[in-house]
């Protein structure tokens, strides 16, 4: 599947997600941080956080189904862990597989700062819809 052939939301857009890779076992975005996104105390709003890692795991488990599927996949619970501040720079964000199955996915998220240091964790479980 092609980065082009996933498409973004107009959220994402918002937020300035950009898939950078994305295979049936890793998904990888980069969101710059910009004034925007910042909570009253200027740094990013954990709703940004909580958001990018959402988004992520909505494409990684739309990846994993592949091209092909008729399945759709919805977020129903997202637990997302603040860990570090950032005010500037950019988000880098990595999905991987907790669980892939017939009617549910579990995808793990780790957000970082652009040294490398985790901001963010999250979980997110996502129910298959078909037709």
């Amino acid at each position: 599947m092609r980065l082009e052939d996933l498409g973004t939301s107009k959220f994402d857009e918002y937020l300035g997600t950009e898939l950078v890779e994305a295979t049936p076992d890793r998904v990888v975005s980069v969101t710059p941080v910009r004034p925007e996104l910042h909570q009253a105390y200027g740094i990013v709003h954990g709703g940004v956080y909580a958001s990018i890692i959402e988004s992520l795991a909505s494409v990684a488990a739309l990846t994993w189904l592949g091209p092909d599927s008729e399945t759709r996949v919805v977020g129903v619970s997202n637990q997302t862990d603040f860990i570090r501040p950032a005010s500037s720079g950019s988000l880098r964000a990595e999905a991987t597989p907790v669980q892939r199955g017939r009617t549910v996915q579990i995808w793990e998220v780790r957000v970082t700062d652009a040294d490398g240091r985790l901001c963010a964790h999250g979980k997110v479980r996502l129910a298959h819809l078909t037709s």
